[in-house]
């Protein structure tokens, strides 16, 4: 006999868990230099530590980047009651990286960079909302428009930012349009990975408010939900993890789309279990992308960036939801 879904909710969750440490592991061990690890285990200032270190690092960026963003899209899913909801298709991610990109043309450092990423993506959501009301609703096709538009705007900006600026400034500013993964020094891993979670826990304290939200604001406001207030602090809390991954990854398209469907179908929609399982989700999916990468390089000594490889997968994705919005 079949498990219950609720009861099966555990099992399905751990077994996420397990998809996404198979993952690093595995790419962990892939790379241009062989490493050991008992070699580094044993000797901490040798080479094959600092293989390995770099290596490790890489991975948990990864997993950190991949598991913000899913657990992005399902709180913007959840919350606009769209299936549109994703940081990068709403020009969310857009906005983060133009204002990430401005301030390091003008010699921004350390936690400066994803504050200012943040407030670019808290302007980018109250523009691609805004815009999208114009027409009276917020409704999926207003959103995907709002956001394309806003992409485009923040598209020609950036190439008119690094037009104008000095070529070694744009050099730095080139990951953030392109959607990597790379070895990033400790201290900076740490500090997205400090955001990113906050976000992320603070998204988990939100879930039973986004159960309601889901259900339609006078329905959630009659179940006892402030409704106003939760929305704000939905916001904030996800505009803070996109600041922090955009601000280190660049743009990673469709991995907040693309997740959240699959994990409610196999969690269901409870966010309490949704957004755990997004995250695991989304961490198992960037990383296997960035394994992909670095294996296309092994073979033709050139690495894609990650971002296209999302995009691979995500556009048909993509497509397929357009056809069967506009089929109901």
């Amino acid at each position: 006999m079949s498990l219950a879904p609720a009861a099966a909710r555990p099992a399905r969750l751990a077994l996420l868990a397990a998809a996404a440490l198979a993952a690093a592991l595995l790419a962990a061990r892939v790379g241009v230099a062989p490493v050991s690890f008992a070699a580094a285990w044993r000797d901490p200032a040798g080479h094959d530590a600092a293989i390995a270190a770099a290596r490790l690092s890489r991975v948990a960026l990864g997993l950190l980047a991949g598991g913000g963003l899913a657990v992005v899209g399902a709180a913007f899913q959840a919350l606009l009651r769209n299936p549109l909801g994703d940081p990068y298709a709403l020009g969310v991610s857009g906005g983060a990286a133009l204002a990430a990109t401005a301030a390091v043309l003008l010699g921004a450092v350390g936690a400066l960079v994803p504050l200012a990423a943040f407030a670019g993506a808290l302007a980018a959501t109250a523009a691609v909302l805004l815009a999208a009301r114009a027409s009276g609703r917020v409704g999926a096709g207003a959103l995907l428009i709002a956001g394309l538009v806003f992409n485009a705007c923040t598209g020609a900006a950036l190439a008119f930012l690094r037009t104008v600026a000095a070529a070694g400034r744009a050099q730095e500013t080139l990951s953030l349009l392109l959607g990597v993964v790379t070895e990033e020094p400790p201290a900076r891993v740490a500090l997205v990975g400090a955001i990113v979670l906050a976000g992320a826990a603070a998204l988990l304290a939100l879930a039973k408010p986004m159960n309601l939200l889901a259900l339609g604001d006078d329905t959630a406001a009659s179940l006892g939900a402030h409704v106003g207030r939760a929305r704000v602090a939905v916001f904030l809390a996800a505009s803070l993890v996109v600041a922090a991954v955009v601000s280190v990854c660049g743009l990673i398209p469709f991995v907040g789309l693309l997740v959240p469907h699959y994990v409610r179908a196999w969690l269901g929609h409870d966010h309490r279990w949704t957004l755990p399982g997004c995250f695991l989700a989304g961490a198992a999916l960037l990383v296997s992308a960035d394994l992909a990468a670095r294996l296309v390089f092994l073979r033709l000594a050139t690495e894609p960036p990650v971002g296209a490889l999302t995009a691979l997968v995500g556009g048909p994705f993509f497509l397929v939801m357009l056809r069967d919005l506009r089929a109901e």
